[in-house]
């Protein structure tokens, strides 16, 4: 079993959270016992970080894997386990956070979240059922009010630390003008394609700790593709060092001082995106990294639909 590293999430709280997250969001949506076996694999591969979301319906077989690794003693306590869950866009309102985070404890089993994410920044109504969504139904965050809920969940012990996700330089600059517990993590789309700089450089500057999702382009979803399993550089790279492109990307992600969260169900992979800490990219390995052209893969617009604000969040970052 291979050990995760760790990174200590800002200077206030002295968190520790592993830097590699199993991802659980899957397109087409995996059923529950598909979900549970393949998280329970994870845990004896040496995942300890799992990254959920209310919108993703993974919450309960996520809870349900966890109950039968304590059960079973794959793991010794809940303690040994980092859990991220997001608060839903229909819930992005100050009087419905706090019932939104107990809905997620009461699905995963558990008395507390370990960082908690403001998962889109915006919201949407409560009729929304499904993707896309239509203009009617999609309103601007009210941040100030919103991430009021969020400290609220922290002071009452439901989460060890909130954070945000998909949030622009522009949205943290002005959640951070109000925040009394400033935001611990802002969970976004990076890897070798999406470098994210000026981003990451904005987050260091006020100590907010990036993690990556879709580091491997989330080829098989419908908003991702397979630009960064494809990429000739990335492959000249790992068949020059015997790795897989998956392990050369998320190397160069690790690397930038990042977590990430990763997506598989395949046990293989599952391990093969552990081992990645025992060996470094070469100063021009890294450079040819560096000079790829650029070009964001997921758009708000191509999950949540294309119109007026929703392309306006695009276009900030």
């Amino acid at each position: 079993m291979t050990t995760c590293p760790e990174v200590t999430l800002s200077s206030k709280n002295e968190l520790r959270m592993p830097v590699v997250g199993m991802g659980t969001s899957s397109y087409p949506p995996a059923d529950p016992e598909t979900a549970k076996a393949a998280i329970i694999e994870a845990i004896k591969a040496g995942y300890r970080h799992f990254d959920t979301a209310f919108v993703y319906g993974s919450e309960q077989p996520l809870g349900e894997a966890i109950a039968d690794a304590l059960r079973l003693g794959l793991v010794k306590s809940r303690d040994e386990l980092f859990i991220t869950t997001k608060l839903w866009a229909a819930s992005a309102e100050r009087d419905l956070v706090v019932p939104a985070i107990k809905m997620s404890l009461r699905n995963l089993k558990l008395d507390y979240i370990d960082m908690y994410l403001i998962h889109w920044p915006l919201r949407v109504s409560q009729e929304v059922r499904k993707m896309p969504i239509v203009k009617e139904h999609a309103f601007p965050l009210d941040i100030k009010s919103v991430w009021e809920g969020m400290e609220e969940c922290k002071n009452l012990g439901l989460t060890r630390a909130i954070g945000v996700s998909n949030f622009s330089c522009k949205k943290l600059e002005e959640l951070l003008s109000v925040a009394k517990i400033p935001p611990a993590v802002n969970q976004v789309e990076m890897n070798p394609l999406w470098h994210q700089k000026k981003l990451r450089e904005f987050c260091q500057a006020n100590d907010v700790h990036i993690t990556a999702y879709t580091p491997l382009g989330a080829n098989g979803t419908k908003w991702g593709d397979n630009r960064i399993i494809d990429c000739d550089v990335l492959r000249d790279i790992a068949k020059a060092k015997g790795k897989t492109t998956a392990q050369i990307s998320l190397r160069w992600v690790y690397e930038q001082g990042v977590s990430f969260v990763a997506k598989s169900f395949n046990k293989e992979r599952m391990k093969e995106n552990l081992q990645i800490f025992d060996w470094c990219l070469t100063e021009e390995d890294s450079n040819k990294i560096n000079q790829l052209p650029q070009h964001k893969g997921t758009t708000f617009a191509s999950i949540l639909g294309p119109h007026d604000l929703i392309l306006e969040l695009d276009a900030e970052i």
